[in-house]
């Protein structure tokens, strides 16, 4: 195709509790809450944004949380972990942290060249924190509770699980990326100068049945597009080859299309603009409820159906 992806843009996956979801992913994890909004299909659920400072594609993972939302399972035709990226002496701290937060990590592992330590959120998805040889220059956010010196960049990488690769492999090719090593049934990916954040591994486990997309998943794996222009000829150029893709939809902080690849996996295509400060100050992200245009005449109604959310001050130093 003659539009390549720089990387990916985001993660989605269902949570359970969104308070607990915001606890664990701003204080055990560090990141920020750049977006307190609702899933614009299903209003009476918060869409919560997590990310860097500002947000920048490439740090973002985002959760719908519906409490009391039965739990998914692993398998083929989803993302079955989603990574970050932490600094090359860091692994070994994060792994004390977690474990003094309660959590039960693996061990530390030798992957590519790259120290992988797994372990999973409070609702069961499973995440793995990724020390990368020749580091990552992204800045951190700084919240207190992860010191800079070893706090999470953004995303590292996405693996998706399928039972067979060729597919998956061939659209991969048609979306930019270059297939770029394989160990086992691993083979990894990446899109642009790869690196952190430019990279998805897919595993290949035939004999491992279909996964169900619920809590403790991942729903979407969105991918970057530069701007509205490019995302338009790439939705031409899929269509033309026949993949079923929807319209471009409005979310607000970019505009999107999803499609499937050929293992079962949800992806997305979202643009880099307009970015989450469209709607609030850069030092006030998330600390409000933001909905678009079209929710806001129902805000009262939309508020009164939405758990109660604490939103901790140092979100907003």
């Amino acid at each position: 195709m003659s539009i390549k992806t720089s990387g990916l843009h985001h993660v989605t996956a269902i949570g359970g509790d969104p308070q607990r979801n915001a606890d664990f992913y701003l204080r055990t994890l560090g990141l920020r809450l750049v977006k307190t909004t609702v899933n614009f299909d299903d209003p009476g659920t918060y869409h919560l944004y997590y990310g860097d400072q500002s947000g920048k594609p490439g740090t973002l993972m985002t959760f719908f949380p519906w409490p009391g939302a039965p739990s998914g399972r692993l398998g083929t035709g989803q993302a079955t972990t989603t990574a970050f990226s932490v600094p090359a002496n860091s692994i070994g701290w994060w792994k004390d942290h977690l474990a003094e937060a309660g959590l039960t990590t693996g061990r530390i592992a030798n992957r590519a060249g790259e120290d992988v330590l797994t372990f999973r959120d409070p609702d069961g998805l499973q995440l793995a924190l990724v020390a990368h040889p020749q580091g990552d220059p992204r800045d951190p956010w700084d919240n207190g509770h992860v010191p800079a010196e070893h706090a999470i960049r953004g995303l590292h990488s996405v693996t998706l699980s399928v039972a067979e690769e060729d597919a998956t492999a061939e659209m991969f090719g048609d979306l930019g990326l270059t297939f770029s090593s394989q160990d086992s049934n691993r083979l990894r990916f990446t899109a642009g100068a790869g690196g952190p954040g430019a990279l998805v591994d897919v595993l290949v486990t035939p004999d491992v049945p279909r996964g169900l997309v619920a809590a403790g998943t991942v729903h979407h794996v969105a991918w970057r597009a530069p701007d509205e222009d490019s995302q338009a000829a790439w939705r031409a150029e899929l269509a033309d080859r026949g993949v079923h893709v929807t319209s471009i939809l409005d979310r607000q902080y970019f505009r999107s299309i999803y499609f499937r690849e050929p293992g079962g996996t949800l992806l997305e295509i979202a643009t880099d603009q307009p970015g989450f400060a469209i709607d609030e100050p850069l030092l006030e992200l998330g600390r409000a409820l933001k909905l678009p245009p079209w929710l806001e005449p129902d805000r009262e109604q939309i508020e009164r159906a939405l758990p109660k959310l604490d939103i901790p001050g140092e979100n907003n130093r």
